[in-house]
């Protein structure tokens, strides 16, 4: 029996319950997180912060990643220094990750949060003279409130971004970092064009630089080959742009922030820059470690230690 042109045109049973299934776990995530957002902002982070520590990370298996890691980076911590660890690591994304689906409340947090360090100059005086600056920084802290902080100030970033898995909950995602501060790239070739010409149009870019990228430069991290995008140099040597490493680092209440700006990293090759860019945010690491994702496959491919 042959199929007619409209039998394929038609979806199967099986391509339907996926999309279903899609749908009904997108809007299970909404849910819990509209649910946790009825609370106070001074209580929901916290709990976020809870949530993620207590629950959500062991059943994920963060826990055991984050020692795998640390014993990858040959760090020598006593036993209970780890078992802080991997409370404080996903109890610090937790918080980052409630702060971002809230962010009217993070607007008024960055636009407290004190901004400082040599970088401050740096980039009024780019301003000033319509230079270009490419910020870049890690999973650290909350870089949130650094894109949140600038745009908050009439200074706004464009931002890179990855599409969420789920199509519903990307939604609703895009919504909120939309809100934080535009304009916003997705990640792939139409969001690379446009965020390029927004930087060769004098704009700014907030940039992360602390995910494996298997064709980035085979640099160094904690000791070990971390493979890392060059693009921010290359971007920053051909347009011209400042480099600035950037970090926004959460205080001992758990609530509030700093902004550091580091100097601009000096134009000379873009694996230089970047080895540069690795080495800052390993020092910011290691004055806080537990503000750091160590959940990350940073080091895809390498050999953990017996």
């Amino acid at each position: 029996m042959t199929k007619n042109s409209d039998d394929r045109a038609t979806p199967s049973v099986k391509q339907r319950l996926s999309v279903w299934g899609e749908t009904a776990v997108g809007v299970v995530l909404i849910g819990v997180l509209e649910l946790i957002r009825l609370l106070p902002y001074r209580w929901r982070i916290p709990f976020g912060g809870w949530f993620f520590a207590r629950v959500f990370a062991p059943l994920a298996g963060y826990r055991k990643r984050i020692e795998n890691n640390l014993r990858l980076t040959g760090i020598d911590l006593p036993s209970e220094d780890i078992a802080r660890l991997v409370r404080a690591v996903p109890d610090n994304m937790g918080r980052a990750v409630l702060e971002m689906f809230s962010p009217r409340e993070l607007h008024k947090v960055a636009l407290q949060t004190p901004f400082s360090g040599p970088g401050v100059d740096a980039v009024e005086q780019a301003r000033a003279k319509g230079q270009p600056v490419i910020f870049v920084s890690g999973h650290f802290g909350n870089y949130d409130v650094i894109r949140t902080g600038f745009a908050a100030r009439g200074f706004p970033l464009g931002g890179l971004y990855r599409r969420m898995n789920n199509r519903v909950f990307n939604e609703r995602y895009v919504a909120a970092i939309s809100t934080a501060g535009s304009p916003l790239f997705e990640r792939g070739r139409r969001g690379m064009t446009q965020m390029i010409k927004h930087l060769k149009d004098g704009g700014s870019l907030a940039l992360l630089i602390d995910q494996h990228m298997g064709a980035g430069a085979p640099l160094s991290f904690f000791g070990q080959t971390a493979y890392t995008a060059v693009s921010a140099a290359q971007m920053a040597l051909k347009y011209d742009a400042l480099v600035i490493p950037c970090y926004a680092i959460r205080q001992a209440d758990g609530m509030s922030f700093k902004v550091e700006l580091e100097a601009p990293i000096a134009h000379t090759t873009a694996e230089d820059m970047t080895q540069a860019l690795n080495d800052s945010l390993e020092r910011r690491v290691r004055e806080n470690m537990g503000q750091w994702l160590w959940m990350h496959r940073r080091w895809k491919g390498a050999k953990q230690p017996k």
